[in-house]
């Protein structure tokens, strides 16, 4: 079976946009948001969510906030940001049963599952054409998990799931060059607390 190339896929849709479509862009972070937003803004109305309850803990959380804010400014973007609710019990809820999982596992699919089934809910009700995530832009995520996500939630709410790999032509190094660049924090576990340990 061979293996999808979502960076050539997204090729595929970029090369056929008439118009500036409308995109809403789920991010994980800002130092993961940087590249992707330097890249998709070419072609894209961007509408930022941040909706991140697996964070812990909550000072976490707001400091990841404030990081993300911080690099739309200094890349001087012009873009909606909708800051999602921050209830970490949705996030245990979701992960309930998998506590115990490594690292990529079945709580990491579940986290995935939930944040961009957010950002699909945002993205029907607020009548975009594209929905997105910036989870892929990490060699820590498993893009192939991350597209058939989006996929089957093209199908359950309507709005076009954009494929992707950011990590690919250098998405992640020109990530890590550009929070140093801008000074950003980039954190040292993914997110929730059982990445902690």
């Amino acid at each position: 079976m061979n293996k999808r190339n979502y960076q050539k896929e997204l090729d595929k849709v970029l090369e056929g946009l008439v118009n500036r479509p409308s995109l809403l862009l789920h991010s994980c972070c800002g130092p993961c948001s940087s590249y992707v937003l330097s890249y998709l803004c070419n072609y894209f109305d961007i509408t930022l969510l941040y909706f991140n309850p697996n964070i812990y803990p909550a000072q976490e959380y707001e400091k990841r906030l404030g990081e993300q804010l911080k690099i739309i400014k200094c890349l001087g973007l012009d873009i909606r940001v909708i800051k999602g609710t921050y209830d970490p019990d949705v996030f245990y809820a979701a992960a309930r049963g998998f506590e115990d999982e490594p690292e990529g596992g079945q709580r990491c699919l579940k986290c995935y599952e939930l944040r961009m089934r957010e950002a699909a809910i945002y993205a029907r009700d607020g009548g975009y054409d594209y929905f997105a995530t910036t989870l892929s832009v990490s060699p820590h995520k498993d893009a192939d998990a991350i597209n058939d996500i989006g996929e089957r939630l093209f199908k359950e709410y309507g709005v076009k799931h954009l494929p992707s790999d950011f990590k690919k032509r250098d998405g992640y190094k020109r990530s890590v060059e550009l929070s140093k660049e801008y000074g950003l924090y980039r954190q040292d576990y993914c997110g929730c607390i059982y990445s902690l340990h």
